[in-house]
């Protein structure tokens, strides 16, 4: 089969994520026609998660290349790039305040983030409830996507954009995630100037962190009066069995957090202990590096699909600037499996760069720093994207 020109093919997204939706937003941009598919059941389904900063030098570009930036800086909090660390006393060993008008990397809420990504596509882009269980087909095409609820969509492109279990992974690659030896549990604060004043003061208007080593806590700032604390530790990954502990049991995690973070002082255990609500495990995984693939004219991946790391920086920003590479490779070739070559060319080497000086970044998350501090402090100034 002839590899159609993207003005006529089928495009399908799998993932209606940061990535997947401003693929979406800049190939409708450029006259292409797109779908979008998702597994949840409507835009709101859950919680979309924290807050991330988007740099300037991927996140924003590509926000640009949708239409969006305006929208975005409209949107975003300068005053998050803020960044302390803390000793497990609670005293501050260093403090990075954003200059007046730096917009490098502003912070916006997850949820805000797709509503703006939502609000830009075409009515009835995206398709909810439609949970992919594999993709069929021959490499040269037409491919067959196989949905839970029995249906089966025949399409000329699939663009895995679904995350670091995705579906459409196994079409060009045999790589499976990888747990990385550390899990983030996520805890939530809310109405934090009144309820939890103390909290909000030791975290300033962005993030703190703190670590002694084989432990850390990680809290962020997000908008409406709201924290997430993530508490890291070095633990298998079911750690919370493994305890003798079950999930949905707060009260017992929070006497176990309790026990393993009995050095730290009362000031910064209000961090994992003073929660409004239950606490969310979420385990880090990541894929083999270097994670590449042979060409396949059909099927191709960006974000954690495509180069699933550690929390560092790079995930959602990643995911957006492969988006537009993708987007704009498309709309500027003759045929998708040129625009596929074009862009995987592009965005294969800087992965595999970007995931060799990330590799291990589990264990960066909870290293003591060196007497200057630096390394650790600007691995977490960098992240963006715990989820």
């Amino acid at each position: 089969m002839r590899s159609p020109a993207p003005s006529s093919a089928r495009i399908s997204i799998i993932g209606a994520g940061p990535g997947g939706l401003t693929c979406a937003r800049i190939l409708q941009r450029h006259g292409l026609q797109v779908t979008v598919y998702d597994a949840e059941s409507g835009p709101h389904a859950r919680n979309q998660g924290g807050t991330l900063d988007l740099h300037a030098d991927n996140g924003q570009i590509a926000l640009r290349e949708a239409g969006l930036l305006d929208e975005f800086f409209r949107l975003s909090r300068p005053e998050g790039q803020e960044m302390r660390q803390l000793d497990t006393a609670g005293n501050l060993l260093m403090h990075q305040v954003p200059d007046a008008g730096d917009r490098f990397k502003p912070e916006i809420d997850r949820g805000q983030l797709r509503d703006l990504l939502l609000d830009s596509v075409r009515p009835g882009t995206v398709e909810w409830s439609r949970a992919l269980e594999s993709v069929g087909g021959p490499a040269e095409g037409p491919r067959q996507l196989h949905f839970a609820d029995g249906t089966v969509v025949e399409t000329d492109l699939v663009i895995g954009a679904d995350g670091a279990f995705s579906r459409v992974r196994p079409a060009v690659s045999d790589a499976v995630p990888q747990y990385a030896g550390a899990t983030f549990l996520e805890a939530w604060f809310d109405e934090v100037e009144t309820r939890h004043a103390d909290l909000s003061d030791l975290v300033g208007q962005g993030s703190a962190t703190a670590t002694d080593g084989d432990r850390a806590v990680f809290a962020q700032r997000n908008s409406g009066g709201h924290i997430r604390v993530y508490i890291i530790q070095r633990a298998p990954i079911d750690w919370i069995r493994a305890a003798g502990l079950a999930p949905g049991d707060t009260a017992a995690i929070r006497a176990h957090l309790l026990n393993q973070f009995a050095a730290w002082s009362p000031r910064m255990l209000r961090m994992i202990t003073e929660n409004d609500g239950p606490y969310v495990d979420r385990p880090l995984f990541v894929l083999p590096v270097p994670h590449t693939w042979a060409p396949v004219p059909t099927v191709t991946l960006l974000g954690d699909a495509a180069h699933l790391m550690p929390p560092l920086g790079v995930g959602v920003n990643l995911a957006m600037l492969d988006a537009s590479d993708l987007a704009l490779a498309l709309a500027g070739s003759a045929t998708v499996d040129a625009a596929l070559r074009a862009y995987e060319q592009i965005m294969l080497p800087r992965s595999v760069e970007l995931a060799r000086a990330l590799e291990g970044g589990a264990e960066m998350l909870l290293a003591v720093d060196d007497p200057d501090g630096e390394d650790r402090f600007h691995a977490f100034a960098e992240r963006g994207d715990a989820r």
